[in-house]
């Protein structure tokens, strides 16, 4: 009789069409018994084809086949004989929504990578058999023990349920370990009791079997009462959302401001985003990440500045388009301090991209510029022909109590200056990132060499900035 029921179908139907295993399809449908996991691989995947088969007209498919590495199962008189890596045939789904299948090719499982399809085959476990015959051991009993690559924890699933369990009785049992290696036992602020189970363990690796037998009863005597279950937790994975953003206001900064636990303006970038974030994700906090930061005072304008934002422990991950389409008119319809655009949930993997080369990445700036001294349209033309200008500024006074003092070499690409009468212009500039413009037009009291008062011989401050692009092709761009 074949495991999966009516109910199963849409689940087994999905997860085959985007490369999961069929051994993993019974154990994401709760198949607790084991007699379907002992069959060849091949009928495994046969069943479950027909199974499906039988009203696959009634599915909607939620996800495309993708184009997995495919596995070849080769037979031989006895069965399965060698398993190979192939790139053609497989499970595919048509065109039609019906399932194929080519010869005896299969995708690599996307959740288990292989290791329940060509690892549990009858050619494999006698592999392990006749390394365990001519390992020349002398054993009455053993313990098998399967180390799995850390990365099938994240293909699994994001949804954890954890159960803990003590059992008091014995709470004395790893006591002589301590007193045989103290030095796998150190105290821990965090931590009530120092008999952690790493600790444990290490201890148990480093004891000697002679020192561990005086120590312990081998078999452990029967205790009285079962463990008792302290706590049980659920918790999901973290989700990412990226996007862009505009900052209209000059009077709003990126994250709180907050000073000696004084609040000193009311709201922040990150809360007018991370504000609606949390209440739909049903989150229970978050982390803000950003390409850069502008400083209160200044607007971010043009296509905005790509932020990513961690949502920590969400209920609720499965969003379509549309809905993210209406939370980020939601965010937009809140404020008018900030716009966003592009909001869109990626993976953690991705948020990479937003950092890759930051330093060698450009941004244009739009500055409203004071000259002390009056000057003339003619006095700043040899600006325009100033061409990737290297500057050495040390770290500003005004962020000194919070980045070390360094002097760091950036370059002022290109620069364009729009005159406004004989104390005032505009200059328009492209820069590396990471240049301080504010510095680089004021001189910081000459911590910023050359500057715009240096290069004009005046007095120049800066009265206004905006930030007109940041070059950043991430995240991608999505249609309105």
């Amino acid at each position: 009789m074949f495991p999966l029921t009516e109910e199963n179908k849409r689940v087994a139907w999905l997860l085959l069409s985007t490369g999961t295993c069929p051994r993993c399809i019974f154990r994401f449908c709760a198949v607790d018994f084991q007699a379907p996991y002992k069959l060849p691989y091949k009928e495994l995947l046969d069943e479950l084809q027909k199974f499906l088969e039988t009203e696959k007209d009634t599915f909607i498919l939620e996800a495309p086949n993708p184009p997995l590495k495919k596995i070849r199962l080769q037979e031989s008189g006895d069965g399965i004989d060698n398993l190979s890596q192939n790139t053609e045939g497989g499970v595919s789904v048509t065109e039609d929504g019906s399932i194929a299948s080519r010869n005896s090719y299969f995708n690599v499982c996307n959740v288990c990578l292989g290791v329940l399809q060509e690892f549990c085959e009858k050619e494999f476990i006698k592999k392990v058999c006749r390394k365990v015959e001519t390992s020349g051991f002398e054993f009455t009993n053993l313990v098998f023990s399967v180390s799995f690559p850390p990365q099938l924890s994240v293909r699994e699933s994001l949804f954890e349920v954890s159960v803990v369990f003590a059992h008091p009785e014995t709470l004395a049992d790893c006591h002589f370990l301590g007193a045989i290696c103290p030095d796998c036992f150190k105290p821990a602020k965090n931590k009530q009791s120092v008999f952690t189970r790493m600790a444990v363990m290490k201890a148990l690796n480093k004891i000697k079997e002679e020192d561990f037998r005086k120590q312990f009863p081998c078999p452990p005597n029967s205790p009285k009462a079962v463990c008792t279950v302290l706590e049980i937790e659920c918790a999901h994975g973290a989700v990412f959302v990226a996007g862009r953003y505009n900052k209209y206001s000059r009077n709003l900064p990126q994250t709180p401001w907050i000073i000696d636990g004084e609040r000193k303006l009311e709201s922040s970038v990150e809360e007018l985003i991370s504000d609606h974030l949390l209440t739909v994700f049903k989150a229970e906090s978050f982390n803000f990440s950003s390409s850069g930061r502008e400083d209160v005072d200044v607007r971010t304008l043009g296509n905005g500045r790509p932020f990513a934002i961690e949502l920590v422990n969400p209920h609720r991950v499965h969003f379509t388009s549309q809905e993210i389409k209406e939370l980020q008119q939601k965010i937009n319809n809140s404020s008018d301090k900030i716009q966003v655009r592009d909001l869109q949930l990626v993976t953690r993997e991705a948020i990479g991209h937003m950092k890759e080369g930051e330093e060698e990445k450009t941004k244009t700036y739009s500055a409203l510029i004071w000259t002390n001294k009056a000057i003339r349209k003619e006095d700043l033309r040899f600006l325009n022909d100033i061409k990737d200008l290297k500057i050495d500024q040390k770290t500003p006074l005004r962020v000194l109590h919070r980045r070390p003092l360094a002097v760091r070499t950036r370059v002022v690409h290109t620069m364009e200056t729009d005159y406004v009468d004989e104390h005032h212009f505009r200059l328009h500039l492209k820069t590396q990132a990471g240049t301080y413009i504010k510095e680089f037009v004021h001189g910081d009291f000459g911590r910023t060499k050359p500057n715009i008062g240096s290069l004009l011989d005046v007095t120049a401050d800066i009265l206004e900035l905006d930030v007109e692009s940041v070059d950043v092709d991430w995240p991608p761009a999505l249609d309105d």
